[in-house]
């Protein structure tokens, strides 16, 4: 009866390790769209609103879902709270803590974090230049993901239960 139980628990933790890398395929292009939507925000923001940075991160992180509009709510906030505060620091700050919290790749970290760098200290039509770029490059991660996820995110939850039931059968 142990034994059952035990080959029971490992079959179900071999496939929960299979739903959760299927999960991160998954949810890598809706993210990715989600910044997307965020920067283009960002940049009608600065663009047409003349809005004050950060008013427009408040309005960001309002519209866009977790984990990104909550990153954007921190680099406000971190803005808003340390006078002093510049706006690099505080979007790498931000991105790097809470960057696990994404299912992002490296590619779109270094995007995301290069645009960081040119927010605040170059004038409007420069910071929309860098923001159209980002956003451009961010597309085309966009597609890369979904090719992944049709690609990997079935063939991961198939894997994590063979894999637990391979478990199961080497320890009999």
């Amino acid at each position: 009866m142990l034994n059952l139980i035990g080959a029971i628990f490992i079959i179900f933790s071999g496939t929960m390790i299979g739903f959760y890398q299927a999960n991160q395929y998954i949810n890598r292009p809706r993210q990715i769209r989600q910044m997307i939507h965020a920067l283009q925000r960002l940049e009608t923001e600065i663009h047409y609103g003349y809005t004050p940075l950060p008013d427009a991160l408040v309005k960001i992180s309002n519209v866009i879902p977790n984990p990104i509009g909550f990153i954007f709510h921190e680099i406000n906030k971190q803005l808003t709270d340390h006078i002093g505060a510049t706006v690099m620091i505080a979007w790498q700050e931000n991105f790097q803590n809470y960057w696990k919290k994404t299912s992002f790749k490296n590619a779109e970290k270094e995007m995301i974090l290069q645009v960081g760098s040119t927010l605040g200290i170059s004038d409007r039509e420069d910071q929309i230049k860098h923001l159209r770029l980002a956003i451009s490059q961010l597309q085309s991660e966009e597609e890369m993901a979904k090719e992944e996820q049709n690609r990997y995110a079935k063939m991961w939850r198939s894997l994590g239960m063979l894999i637990g039931v391979l478990v199961v059968i080497i320890m009999l």
